[in-house]
């Protein structure tokens, strides 16, 4: 946490720090606004919300954005947060790839998003994150911006209360918060990449002012966030969405997390490999055959997608195959939550309508027709950092009291 932002020097003084930080939260949440609408919100006397607004201009935390619009008399001022006054570490740890960015508080990038290998089980996570961290270049003019805290998001069941992480294979490892709070020496916030990607995208994509929506992240495993009354969904014990690990096949595989035929062995990527890379040993004629039958491990996913947008036939059955499975796996959600939105992300998103039509199809097989009937479908934008985001979101709700 950057020191010095804001200091409390005596007991008196925290009525008005508490006020100092509504104001902080409101204007990070509404972006800009005038004081007279702080008055309102706070029920607070118009004077009393202006000098604060001072307090915090000369600490540099607010600055003056214009003039509104005026019907007469004095013209109001427009407050804001100083982009460059205070910003977070951002982190996403992926199954094999995890990535950092710094964002201010105008949920805007300052520095480059940096790409390392690494997974939640790698015992040097934390010590690769902070060299990373170190290393990270902030654009011009951005060099002065003080770090208030950290926020990671990773797969897995997280305890984002206590910052832990039960997946983690190591039980010495599991505490998140703790490791990563004795390098970096700031506030860690530790949450479920699918519950950040839902929060990014119910504040700045797709999901934007939806009120019942679900995020599927298809990818290696399955992740779901939820979003129940326009708000993120975590469960009693923060577990809520573990939508990988539904068992659909009694005789089935076993899973990466012990039980036998979970949704992840039949709908996953790695699935779609599994498949895609059988056909290719048969010899079935293909595109994907003639590339990859001397080296079918260095088959990537979007390589079958390649192929299905220039109409090749296995890898278009391939892509039906799992999309159809997607579907069974969404008809038990969409009949339990009756959502308006179902946003799908991932690597497969880009296959378009050879996965939204598949899905559709499927869907209204296994769906009561008066439910289905009334939830979107859509596959999210281009913005593969909106998990970052949601992550940057989360650690300045979650900071303004401490700052």
């Amino acid at each position: 946490m950057a020191k010095g932002c804001l200091s409390l020097k005596s007991t008196g003084e925290i009525k008005r720090y508490n006020l100092q930080m509504q104001i902080l939260g409101l204007l990070y949440h509404e972006q800009q606004t005038k004081a007279s609408w702080l008055s309102k919100a706070l029920n607070l006397s118009l004077p009393t919300i202006r000098n604060i607004l001072d307090s915090l201009m000369e600490t540099n935390l607010v600055v003056v954005k214009g003039n509104a619009k005026s019907k007469g008399g004095r013209i109001p001022l427009v407050y804001q947060l100083n982009p460059d006054a205070f910003g977070v570490v951002a982190i996403e740890i992926g199954h094999y790839f995890s990535k950092l960015v710094l964002m201010n508080c105008h949920n805007q990038e300052v520095s480059e998003v940096v790409q390392i290998q690494t997974n939640i089980d790698d015992p040097a996570l934390e010590a690769k994150l902070f060299e990373t961290y170190r290393g990270v270049q902030l654009f011009p003019g951005h060099e002065k911006i003080k770090i208030v805290g950290v926020g990671i998001s990773m797969p897995g069941l997280v305890d984002a209360e206590n910052g832990i992480n039960y997946t983690v294979k190591e039980a010495a490892l599991q505490n998140m918060a703790k490791r990563f709070a004795k390098v970096f020496d700031q506030p860690i916030v530790v949450e479920n990449d699918a519950r950040m990607q839902a929060l990014g995208e119910l504040l700045f994509g797709k999901a934007k002012n939806a009120q019942n929506a679900l995020v599927v992240n298809w990818s290696w495993g399955l992740g779901l966030g939820i979003i129940h009354d326009g708000l993120i969904y975590s469960g009693s014990m923060g577990f809520a969405g573990e939508f990988s690990h539904i068992r659909m096949v009694g005789e089935g595989e076993l899973c990466e997390c012990g039980k036998i035929g979970c949704l992840q062995t039949i709908a996953s990527l790695r699935y779609l490999l599994k498949i895609a890379r059988e056909a290719i040993g048969e010899g079935v004629v293909s595109q994907l055959t003639r590339q990859f039958k001397d080296d079918p491990e260095s088959l990537d996913p979007s390589d079958i997608v390649t192929c299905a947008m220039k109409g090749d036939e296995l890898s278009l059955m391939l892509l039906r195959r799992v999309s159809e499975n997607l579907a069974w796996g969404l008809s038990i959600l969409i009949q339990l939550y009756n959502p308006e939105l179902i946003l799908i992300k991932g690597p497969l998103t880009v296959a378009g309508q050879h996965i939204t039509i598949p899905l559709s199809l499927a869907l209204n097989q296994y769906c009561l027709n008066e439910i289905v009937g009334r939830v979107a479908i859509d596959v999210a934008g281009n913005d593969d950092d909106m998990g970052l985001k949601g992550v940057a979101a989360m650690v300045f709700k979650k900071q303004f009291s401490c700052l």
